[in-house]
């Protein structure tokens, strides 16, 4: 995905209610009051059942002439959410010198961060040194790693990879380099297996780059389909009952859907949340914890 994106507005939320019946959360959409000056979004109700509300966006394609461009949409994280979650494709031509201005972009974020790489942040081979920029600045690189912000909740990521799905699925029967592209697919599907399995938290956020499921690319060319993601990455998702996903990469994509065992995926590219409404610059999550999630304090 090439397309130059326009510097970003001053974000305006997304926020469809959703519900989830995943263990250990109920997701819903946030209330307005509880974005700036209302009531601490993470004390809801008589009962005083907390929340984590996450902020995501992908593929904001940083060149070195965007500095400054996403600043000030970024510092309205601090009081709008307590995570940023960046699904990759930081970077336009994956150059050092492009994160470094991402690094700028979030100087004023004060909330923990979470990304991924994505496929444009690979292109020029310095992926190893753009996530250690990352991580220098503070960022928690998920490469089949984990992050837990709390007791509660904690987030495994990959970059994912290709591959396709369903009856489409490529299989690794053949040439060589078939058998490796599969394998790079593999790969990936083993580091998410890894992190979900080493994530105690009862709820667990997933971020991707690639899809997992082809719900979410519906809306591209479909020839193009196998390019943009693979279920072989949903099988863990809903094994390990993840609570929720976001990932990127599909920009002409769709917003929301599911894995075959009902975990909620979404797709928060920015041309995604931009097409949803022009001013939006990041989605809004809310994970309400149920008590069964609050017991083990």
């Amino acid at each position: 995905m090439n397309a130059h994106l326009m510097p970003p507005m001053l974000p305006k939320r997304i926020d469809p209610e959703v519900k989830s019946g995943r263990p250990g959360a109920s997701v819903q959409a946030g209330d307005d009051d509880r974005r700036l000056g209302g009531p601490d979004r993470r004390q809801l109700g008589a009962a005083g059942i907390r929340s984590v509300r996450i902020a995501a966006v992908g593929d904001i394609h940083c060149g070195v002439e965007d500095a400054g461009s996403y600043r000030d949409v970024f510092a309205h994280v601090n009081p709008d959410a307590d995570v940023l979650v960046l699904t990759g494709d930081l970077t336009r031509h994956g150059l050092a010198a492009e994160m470094r201005v991402v690094v700028g972009e979030l100087q004023d974020v004060k909330v923990p961060v979470v990304a991924v790489l994505g496929n444009h942040d690979y292109e020029a081979g310095e992926q190893e040194v753009l996530a250690e920029i990352l991580r220098a600045r503070g960022v928690h690189v998920l490469q089949g790693d984990t992050f837990v912000l709390n007791e509660h909740v904690g987030f495994a990521g990959v970059k994912g990879f290709m591959g396709g799905f369903g009856r489409g699925t490529l299989t690794a029967f053949g040439e060589p380099a078939t058998k490796a592209f599969v394998a790079s697919a593999l790969d990936e599907v083993r580091k998410l297996e890894t992190a979900l399995r080493e994530l105690a938290t009862p709820v667990r956020v997933v971020v991707l780059h690639y899809a997992p499921i082809a719900g979410t690319v519906i809306g591209e060319p479909e020839v193009i389909f196998p390019f943009l993601g693979t279920d072989r990455l949903a099988e863990p998702l809903d094994r390990f009952q993840a609570s929720v996903v976001f990932h990127g990469h599909a920009h002409s994509g769709s917003f929301r859907g599911e894995t075959p065992g009902g975990v909620p995926v979404f797709n928060v590219a920015l041309p995604i949340l931009r097409r949803e409404n022009a001013d939006r610059s990041y989605y809004l999550h809310d994970i309400t914890l149920e008590p069964a999630s609050l017991s083990a304090r």
